[in-house]
Parts: C-alpha cells; sequence; structure tokens
C-alpha cells in the first residue's frame, strides 16, 4: 500500500536530528510513543468455551490455538475510542500462540527475499527539501533519554536510528544473535501482512484479536487476567516499571523486549497479549467503533485520525514493554492503538491467525 505520508514520517525523523545537532529542538506537538502505539511516520522525518487442540503450520514452524468463536462484549468505557462497547459474534479460527519471533521472520526472509519498509533505499524525489546524504534507510528507536519538557516531547526518547531494521534492532552496531526467540519489531504493517501471507495465514482483525485476549474468561476487569496488576505477586506482562522513559527498574526482569512466552499463558494458552510489543491488527483505524458491525467485523472501509487527517493508519493491540501507567495505559483490557501503515519502531509486531478450512 502506498502512503503519501512516507515522506512526512521520515523528514520528521530526520529535521530533528538536524535541529539537535544545530541546538534547536523543534517544539511541535507529537504523538505519544505509546497511547498512539507506534510513533507514526507522518509526526516523526517535519517526529467461552475453551477448546485448546493445537496444530503446527509448517510453513513458519508457528504452533496455533484453535478457537471456537462465539459470542462476546467487545470494547471499554475506560478508552474514549474503545467505549462504544456492542455484543460481538466470530466464526472459528486459529491463532499464533506467540507473537512472530526473529528466527520465523528470518525463515521467511531466507526464503523469499523480502525486504522490508526500514531497509529500502530513500529518493530524494520522496523528500523535497531534505538534504540527500541523511536519506539513509532507519527506524526509530526508543532510547532512554531523559526528557527535557516533561512528557510532551517524545523526541526526547525516540530517535530516527540509520541501519535500524529488523536484523538491528537498535542499530548498525547491534544484532538478534542470542535475541532468536524474540518478536521481531521495526515491521511495518506491509511487512506484517507478506508474511502472513508467505506462511499461508493473515493478520488478524481487531475483533478476533481482542477475542483471543480476553481468554474466555474476562469481564470488565482492568486487565485481560483480572482486576490486579500482578497475579499472585508475579507480573503478567512486559511493560515499563519505574518512571517513564529515563528509569526502567527492571521489577519484570526485562528492559526492552523479552522472549515470547516469558509470561503466563491465558485461558487459551496464548502468551504475551499485553506488553511486549504492540501487534498490527487488519482493520483500518477511526477512533470509534461501528456498533451494528456484529458478526465477524473487519473495521471500516478506510482509514480516520482526526490527530492526522492525511495519515492512513491500522489498529495495533495490547501495548509494549513501554507502556506505563504514568503515560500509556493501552496495555490493558479493551484498550486499542493505532499505527501509520509505514511506520516502523523497535516496539511493533504481529502474530497471525488462520481460517478454519
Amino acid at each position: 500500500m502506498k502512503n503519501n505520508s512516507i515522506p512526512t514520517w521520515r523528514a520528521t525523523l530526520l529535521s530533528c536530528a538536524i535541529f539537535t545537532v544545530s541546538g534547536l529542538i523543534s517544539a511541535q506537538e507529537l504523538p505519544s510513543c505509546c497511547m498512539e502505539a507506534g510513533v507514526s511516520r507522518g509526526s516523526l522525518l517535519s517526529k467461552r468455551q475453551v477448546v485448546q487442540p493445537a496444530a503446527v503450520v509448517i510453513k513458519d514452524h508457528s504452533k496455533m490455538i484453535f478457537l471456537q468463536g462465539g459470542t462476546f462484549e467487545m470494547g471499554s468505557k475506560r478508552f474514549d475510542d474503545a467505549a462504544k462497547t456492542r455484543q460481538v459474534e466470530l466464526s472459528p479460527y486459529w491463532i499464533d500462540e506467540h507473537e512472530v519471533t526473529n528466527a520465523q521472520f528470518a525463515h521467511f526472509v531466507q526464503e523469499t527475499g523480502y525486504v522490508t519498509v526500514a531497509e529500502r533505499p530513500l529518493h530524494p524525489k520522496d523528500f523535497p527539501g531534505t538534504d540527500p546524504a541523511i536519506l539513509v534507510p532507519g527506524s526509530a528507536v526508543f532510547g532512554a533519554v531523559t526528557p527535557t519538557r516533561g512528557l510532551q516531547d517524545p523526541t526526547a526518547w525516540w530517535q530516527y536510528i540509520a541501519g535500524a531494521d529488523w536484523q538491528h534492532p537498535e542499530g548498525t552496531q547491534s544484532t538478534i544473535v542470542g535475541r532468536e526467540n524474540h518478536p521481531v519489531v521495526h515491521v511495518a504493517y506491509e511487512d506484517a501482512a507478506a508474511y502472513a501471507n508467505w506462511a499461508g495465514k493473515r493478520l488478524p482483525t481487531e475483533a478476533e484479536w481482542e477475542y483471543a485476549a480476553k481468554g474466555g474468561q474476562q469481564n470488565d476487569e482492568e486487565f485481560y487476567w483480572g482486576k490486579d496488576l500482578k497475579k499472585n505477586g508475579v507480573w503478567q506482562a512486559n511493560i515499563f516499571q519505574g518512571k517513564f522513559p529515563d528509569a526502567d527498574s527492571r521489577e519484570d526482569g526485562y528492559a526492552g523486549t523479552a522472549p515470547v512466552k516469558s509470561f503466563p499463558a491465558n485461558a487459551y494458552g496464548l502468551y504475551d497479549l499485553s506488553g511486549n510489543v504492540w501487534e498490527w491488527c487488519a482493520d483500518f483505524y477511526q477512533p470509534a467503533y461501528a456498533v451494528a458491525e456484529t458478526k465477524n467485523p473487519k473495521g471500516p472501509a478506510s482509514s480516520y485520525d482526526p490527530q492526522e487527517l492525511e495519515a492512513i493508519k491500522r489498529v495495533q493491540r495490547g501495548g509494549s514493554f513501554l507502556c506505563n501507567d504514568q503515560y500509556c495505559e493501552r496495555y490493558k483490557a479493551g484498550a486499542r492503538g493505532k499505527g501509520e501503515v509505514n511506520s516502523t519502531t523497535n516496539h511493533i509486531g504481529f502474530r497471525c491467525v488462520k481460517d478454519v478450512e
């Protein structure tokens, strides 16, 4: 999918780099790192019944869990863009046990030669007025930098890093060696969709994702696992502990991504549906549900975000390792995220689903 907002995203990060070098940091308002899921390219280069048979899909060696489907209440009154709750009916489907890992994505790339959005060349014609010398492939990387203006300026902790991509999560000096079982990151929507197509799967609808996350047990509790952040004193998700963004206490054992399945599974046997990395969904994002769409909803036919009118956005779900109640609560039950389709960061990944044949 082509999107005219790509140049804006790249240009913003490049501009931020230029302003930072010159000592003039842009004061423009930018979306948050977590509440908005990924940092948008449009703002960054100007910044029920539990049935558990399992199947192994040979193509990507991923264990999938069968969900029988049924009716559930979708949404949460805790969040404005999810507050129009309604009963939704889903047909049976299969869903990946965990997020797609670096090892699985590497298999896909080795077999197909696929090049992700973050790895592709940048063309000067797409970035009028930008110095061609700084138009290099890269992606947005979180850095624990002390903010200079409170939590109002995400450029204080997001940087456009040349050479950052799925194989080099923090830039060219980093590697995924030893992180084969971590979720793949720096994937744009089309990268995730390409992988899903290769594996004989697809990306989940927002309704399918939420149904899976609720595990057949969650009602109106604050968290997918219940009313308390910890369960029997144990962390249930990889989120940010401490003072965001520069003092991560790592109380849950991790700074950054954790290996998949590091935290307890839900009642369906599914892992990491809160925290770790945001997960792409198939639905276009709009700031409210279409309440009349109640059976196998696919979401709206187009994207609309009043904060960025020109950006094409898809839904992201689950929050990430950066979620912290001081700044972002979108790892909680029913919460939604959104991402410009060509935005790539080191806290966005995905999992896949498969239709019952």
